[in-house]
């Protein structure tokens, strides 16, 4: 959303300058409502004034703060408010949190229907992780059949977009065959793209994959290395990596551990300040 931020303010200054027309309290609180330079407090003021007006980017904003909390106290009852307004002026952010506080009774009423039909509408529109919501909704069969052709068909469309979640979800169809036939290959692929992303559980299926020489050649030395990089958040893949160690030279985990170290190293930048994805868009 800070795109828009940016253009906003940029339009409001040539309306200035150009002579289209004056510059309006409701065009102040708009551009004030999608910066961040300015304290919460200010924001919130100006997000309200011009989600009241019917501005559908401040409505978004307004729910996201109500929603986490930022510049006023967190109520989910008037995020979800503020977010149907947006939602139904067809805003697929406000859609797919829309559709989260439906799925976990955030505000309003737990209604799996309703989420499924949120996260539809926003993933329609491409954005990715509420394909990859819709993706999981087929695949437990929550509001919708269970159904794993369409699990794919929307993990797919996610992981297309480079979304890591969907990613691996991919993969792991890939792996033991369901909505897909089963395909280690294509298993590795996935698993892949979502491990050079730093997610943990795709780093453990790969190592898991490199040890069996499944999709791969067995390789003794990625298979640790991956499951060392798993290993800072999953107990399992500590203990598997400890498993394919027996069967390593000295020479061979030393190897590994540079391996892991390097790539921890060259991604440590990236990672900075990133948290587990709660799949909730922000502004």
């Amino acid at each position: 959303m800070k795109p828009i931020c940016r253009l906003l303010i940029c339009i409001a200054l040539l309306w200035a300058c150009v002579g289209v027309g004056p510059v309006t309290a409701e065009d102040v609180d708009i551009a004030n409502c999608l910066r961040t330079d300015l304290t919460l407090t200010t924001r919130f003021v100006a997000c309200r004034a011009a989600a009241e007006a019917g501005n559908v980017d401040a409505q978004f904003n307004l729910g996201y703060m109500y929603n986490i909390g930022q510049g006023v106290p967190q109520d989910y009852i008037e995020a979800a408010k503020w977010y149907r307004r947006a939602a139904e002026a067809g805003d697929a952010a406000a859609q797919n949190n829309l559709g989260i506080m439906s799925h976990e009774g955030q505000g309003i009423a737990q209604d799996y229907t309703e989420a499924a039909k949120w996260y539809r509408r926003a993933a329609e529109q491409g954005l990715s992780v509420a394909q990859n919501k819709l993706g999981d909704m087929y695949n437990v069969g929550q509001g919708v059949p269970e159904d794993d052709a369409e699990a794919v068909k929307w993990y797919r469309r996610a992981a297309e977009q480079d979304y890591a979640d969907a990613q691996f979800n991919l993969g792991y169809m890939y792996n033991v065959g369901r909505g897909v036939p089963q395909d280690y290959t294509e298993a590795v692929k996935w698993y892949r793209r979502a491990a050079e992303q730093g997610n943990a559980v795709a780093q453990a299926n790969l190592g898991r994959l490199y040890g069996n020489g499944q999709g791969v050649s067995q390789d003794y030395t990625l298979a640790h290395m991956w499951l060392n990089l798993a290993g800072t958040d999953f107990e399992d893949a500590r203990e598997l990596r400890d498993t394919v160690a027996k069967q390593m030279t000295p020479a061979q985990i030393a190897e590994a551990q540079r391996l892991a170290r390097e790539w921890s190293e060259a991604h440590r930048a990236g990672a900075d300040g990133v948290s587990e994805d709660s799949g909730m868009e922000n502004e």
